[in-house]
């Protein structure tokens, strides 16, 4: 394989002690790494008791923040760079799905996708692209970076979507957001989103709430 493969990061094990019946694979954004994106995971566990926790590292060593990972060289918001960079970083976390899925007997529609920033067009990208539909996608203060290779029909085979994003992000743009969901609904892909006013780049209580709830609506309707 030419890609990175990942092979390390943070993981949290189903509350109710047994064998994982679902797993929520959390993706970090740009200079950070799974030991941080595991945080959301005890504020989940209540309504996911089941649930294994995945937040595995990034690949990549991020040359610009010392400890942090990133999925791809961050060098622009250019749509043309962006699409090349999640195509680019999706074999290894496809990889990684696939040896997950097999490991505990378990399929797309047991898998939900929870991304930051960068992890969020990870998430999309993978969550929009793969041969079987993930049972959702959720995305913090990201974007749709590119729609090469989805149909207009892609809706009748994709995820539900939710996109939550601060009015007040100063990295990624609450534009992004008004974007991405004019790109899914042309698309035919049913999204959600929730506008967290007066939120940076971040993630609110609320905004963890949602999410949350999304995610086991998700799993109740595909079990």
């Amino acid at each position: 394989m030419s890609f990175l493969k990942i092979v390390n990061g943070a993981s949290i094990q189903p509350r109710s002690g047994g064998a994982p019946r679902k797993i929520v694979l959390l993706l970090h954004g740009f200079g950070s790494s799974g030991t941080d994106m595991i945080s959301l995971a005890p504020q989940w566990q209540e309504a996911l008791p089941d649930t294994l926790f995945l937040a595995p590292h990034a690949p990549q060593r991020c040359n610009m923040m010392g400890a942090g990972y990133q999925w791809w060289g961050l060098s622009g918001f250019a749509p043309s760079a962006l699409a090349a960079g999640t195509a680019s970083a999706a074999p290894a976390i496809d990889a990684f799905i696939d040896r997950k899925l097999d490991q505990y007997g378990l399929t797309e529609a047991d898998l939900a996708l929870v991304g930051f920033s960068q992890g969020t067009m990870m998430a999309l990208h993978i969550g929009l692209r793969r041969q079987r539909p993930v049972a959702a996608v959720v995305g913090y203060s990201g974007m749709l970076t590119g729609t090469l290779g989805l149909g207009h029909d892609k809706g009748a085979n994709s995820p539900p979507v939710l996109l939550v994003h601060g009015t007040a992000d100063p990295v990624v743009p609450i534009a992004a957001l008004h974007m991405s969901e004019s790109e899914l609904k042309r698309l035919g892909v049913d999204v959600t989103t929730h506008i967290s006013y007066g939120v940076g780049h971040s993630v609110d209580p609320v905004g963890l709430r949602l999410g949350r709830d999304f995610v086991a609506e998700a799993f109740g309707r595909a079990a």
